[in-house]
């Protein structure tokens, strides 16, 4: 009697079914590299983003919450050198409103492109977890269909003879599902971290707007107070 591990089934499978197999294990490895490297990275990008925002609670200028956050790297620092670009750039040629304007489209690219890298991966996951239950079905139709050819050639209906090739072909579909189903889990976990990320991106973009508001207002007021005098 042959053994029925997943093993032995997998050895004894036919080449179509342990290509099936092999790939859909390989997409599962992606899919856990993915979770690890996705995690790593959301953590330190969450936790440096909260850190610069309680830096710059506090500031009264763009080059306060400059000075505050260190000047580091990151989408903080990216909206506030945007803002101080076009505070200057724009500086007497334009009004506030036009300047405001201008830094929140500057905004809003920074920030279309922290969420396309952030998402960066999901895709891979999100296709894993569509695809993979077909992918094993088919492997299983394959070994299927195989299996009946194999009983019409041996014209027997013996249990023991069907089972192992029908058991052979099952195994492609259990692993689609144990491709499929972490995928999915991993892939929604990850929309609602990256979503979550992405409004602390949102709250950056709404202090460096205040910041530039602030010194639009301040250097009005320096101006009305000169021309008094």
């Amino acid at each position: 009697m042959r053994e029925l591990s997943p093993w032995s089934m997998f050895m004894s499978a036919d080449i179509v079914v342990k290509g099936v197999i092999i790939g859909l294990v390989f997409a599962s490895l992606a899919t856990w590299t993915i979770a690890i490297a996705k995690l790593i990275e959301l953590a330190a990008l969450r936790r440096r983003l909260r850190q610069a925002l309680r830096k710059i609670a506090e500031a009264r200028s763009l080059a306060d919450a400059q000075l505050a956050i260190g000047g580091k790297d990151g989408v903080l620092a990216s909206l506030l050198n945007a803002a101080m670009r076009e505070a200057r750039l724009s500086g007497g040629i334009s009004s506030d409103s036009g300047i405001k304007e201008r830094a929140a489209t500057s905004f809003g690219e920074i920030s279309r492109a922290e969420a396309r890298r952030v998402r960066l991966g999901m895709g891979v996951l999100a296709t894993i977890g569509a695809t993979a239950p077909f992918v094993g079905l088919f492997g299983t139709v394959w070994g299927i269909m195989n299996s009946f050819i194999g009983i019409s050639k041996s014209q027997t209906t013996n249990l023991a003879v069907v089972a192992p090739g029908i058991a052979e072909a099952l195994l492609a579909t259990a692993v689609g599902l144990a491709a499929a189903i972490p995928a999915v889990i991993i892939y929604n976990h990850f929309s609602r971290v990256t979503k979550g990320y992405l409004e602390l991106v949102s709250r950056g973009s709404g202090a460096a707007a205040r910041l530039l508001s602030r010194d639009l207002d301040r250097s009005h007021g320096g101006v009305h107070a000169r021309a008094a005098e």
